[in-house]
């Protein structure tokens, strides 16, 4: 269930400049891994060889990056329900810092800040500025700045 409910550019305005919640944690699965390796064509053996992988820097296999970045889309709804809309676009990312890397079987979970709303001749540009938490690390997995339009009814 999404913490907040958001309907219009007014309704996110009066969350500006303010943290919007954090997600569920969600568990890395080698599975998921597999799956993304399969779909992205990137078998690298940090990701996949969980023998290697024991003797490897991180002591096991490690999610992709860019697999651990692609989950911020639905963390993101458990977050926040954005209504009443025509489209949403995913626009952009700025900012992207991988900062650690994610072993299979971690718990990860999403931290929201509204940064910066603006109206764009009733299009509704909002950057958010998101934290991919691994729990029982002190390091998050990222940090990133998430732009999206939303184009309300």
């Amino acid at each position: 269930m999404p913490q907040l409910i958001i309907g219009s550019y007014e309704e996110f305005e009066k969350y500006l400049g303010q943290e919007l919640g954090v997600s569920d944690w969600l568990e890395i699965t080698q599975n998921q891994v597999a799956t993304f390796a399969d779909a992205t064509l990137d078998h690298q053996w940090i990701h996949l060889d969980e023998e290697k992988a024991k003797e490897g820097p991180f002591g096991g296999t490690i999610a992709h990056g860019y697999l651990t970045l692609s989950i911020a889309p639905y963390l993101w709804k458990q977050i926040a329900e954005i209504r009443n809309l025509k489209m949403m676009i995913n626009y952009g990312i700025e900012k992207l810092k991988f900062n650690q890397p994610v072993k299979v079987g971690s718990q990860v979970r999403l931290k929201a800040y509204l940064n910066t709303l603006m109206n764009l001749r009733g299009i509704t540009k909002a950057q958010l500025d998101i934290t991919l938490e691994i729990k029982d690390n002190p390091k998050p997995a990222y940090t990133a700045t998430l732009i999206f339009l939303y184009h309300f009814k």
